[in-house]
């Protein structure tokens, strides 16, 4: 039986199809999910991974295929990836899915149970997507439950044929809507499930729950498209509330299976009161990308409630890498903004060793890219700073920085929070969130301080300072950082 979860788990993303194209040449054969070794699953328990999300394991078909090979503009995104690019690269889209049943050339169900089995000897647990807006194009509801999708006219067909499309069954011709949300026009490898029809939210539900029996938790892809408000805003339809149903319907037979959303649109906290464990923080990476530190301070001033199921990342598969989305010394602030905050911490496949082009989840092969010898250095103490209890089971709070003096406003700069765990151990962490030089004095309410000597080491660095406990209570601790600076000091009394 696994143990619990820390209160701040790591989740860990891996591009299955990617992983396993690799593995294929190196074994000179086809490789499976039973070809993914022991010795990997080491590493990512090793790192302090507690989840492992598997991209794309799903069965997907010739149709969505199809599309994907033969679109005009994914094609010049792929060959941009892939200069090299060969038909055989192109799978189709992970989330065209034509059924809820691993797909065969992964091995099938059985080579994932087997691989949950040997994740589970580790404390891993898996992770799943789940896509409840669309399915393929020749998903058997095409054919079986044609009711299940929404419909369109000829006049739609006529006026908007990026949204709809023709579609040929047994019993005739159809017009079918594209999977979208209301911004953007539709996916052309999906059709859009009709939310408010309750038989296809029951046939939902029991999708949910076959998955359920095959994994630890689910990553819900764009969760708040069959929100009641978001259905009826995109297809004028009401559609029951969904996502409280469904989660209770599988917490009664697997009571501690997790559910994640990716959310955007400010319904964080909407999806939250409605079950799910976490939701993804955009507005936290949106405005680590602006790269201004008031407003990242102002998002993490947020209730713990809310905090505390937010997933914080600094990319993923939909988001441009963070290696070429952040200057260097950016990054590594970032990162440390990121992932010293509460909540689930978030990595992507090849965050760590700094690759820098995104591949499409309609690929199945990525180009070769050399390693950033720095930024593996860095994420390495960073990995090992998470795993520390302070950080995984720990109390967190967000710190103020006062100026050095009258004159000096580079303190608005600053961003600091504090890590406490059973009075022992303590962390205080703080960025320069700027292009320039900047000093603060951070404030420390730790009463236990006063009348000892404090030394304070930067887990990041070199750096070590040891100041009186008196001085840090009344003034606060001093720092005068670079542009980007950051450090994660760990306090110890020295008597």
């Amino acid at each position: 039986m696994l143990a619990a979860t820390p209160r701040y788990p790591l989740l860990y993303q891996v591009n299955t199809r990617v992983t396993l194209t690799e593995l294929s040449c190196s074994l000179g054969r086809p490789a499976t999910l039973d070809d993914v070794a022991d010795d990997q699953l080491d590493h990512w328990a090793a790192v302090g991974s507690d989840w492992i999300w598997l991209l794309s394991v799903w069965q997907t078909g010739a149709a969505g295929q199809r599309v994907s090979r033969t679109n005009p503009v994914w094609r010049d995104d792929f060959e941009r990836t892939l200069p090299d690019l060969g038909v055989a690269d192109i799978a189709g889209s992970g989330f065209a899915i034509s059924g809820y049943t691993v797909h065969r050339d992964l091995g099938g169900p059985a080579a994932l149970a087997r691989l949950r089995t040997r994740m589970r000897q580790r404390g891993l647990r898996l992770m799943l997507d789940f896509v409840p807006n669309h399915m393929a194009p020749d998903h058997p509801w095409v054919e079986e439950h044609p009711d299940y999708f929404v419909h369109g006219s000829e006049s739609d067909l006529t006026g908007s044929p990026h949204n709809y499309c023709r579609v040929t069954t047994r019993r005739g011709p159809l017009v079918l809507a594209y999977g979208r949300d209301p911004y953007f026009d539709g996916w052309p490898d999906t059709l859009q499930l009709n939310f408010a029809k309750r038989e296809l939210q029951d046939a939902m539900i029991a999708e949910l729950q076959s998955i359920a029996a095959q994994c630890d938790g689910v990553r819900c892809d764009m969760a708040m498209l069959v929100t009641s408000d978001v259905f009826a805003r995109t297809w004028g339809m009401r559609a029951e509330p969904f996502w409280s149903r469904a989660i209770e319907s599988v917490r009664r037979a697997h009571p501690d299976f997790l559910f994640m959303a990716e959310v955007y649109w400010d319904m964080e906290w909407t999806l939250q009161q409605q079950g799910f464990d976490y939701t993804y923080d955009k507005r936290l990476y949106d405005r680590l990308r602006e790269q201004h530190a008031r407003p990242v301070r102002e998002h993490l001033n947020a209730g713990m409630e809310f905090q505390n199921k937010l997933a914080r990342f600094l990319e993923n598969h939909d988001e441009p890498r963070a290696a070429a989305t952040f200057a260097p010394a950016v990054h590594v602030a970032a990162a440390v903004l990121t992932c010293c905050a509460p909540g689930m911490r978030f990595f992507h496949d090849g965050q760590f060793e700094g690759r820098r082009v995104r591949i499409s989840p309609h690929l199945v092969r990525r180009p070769a890219e050399l390693e950033d010898p720095s930024l593996a250095w860095f994420y390495a103490q960073l990995l090992a700073v998470l795993r520390r209890p302070v950080v995984r089971e720990g109390r967190w709070s967000l710190l103020d920085c006062l100026p050095a003096w009258r004159e000096n406003g580079t303190a608005e700069n600053f961003i600091a929070f504090g890590w406490e765990h059973d009075c022992h151990a303590r962390l205080c962490v703080v960025v320069n969130y700027s292009p320039q030089q900047g000093q603060c004095f951070v404030q420390l309410a730790i009463h236990e301080m006063r009348g000892w000597r404090v030394r304070l080491s930067d887990l990041l660095g070199s750096a070590v300072y040891d100041r009186p406990g008196d001085d840090l209570l009344s003034r606060g601790l001093y720092l005068d950082m670079p542009a980007w600076g950051c450090h994660v000091f760990e306090m110890q009394r020295l008597g």
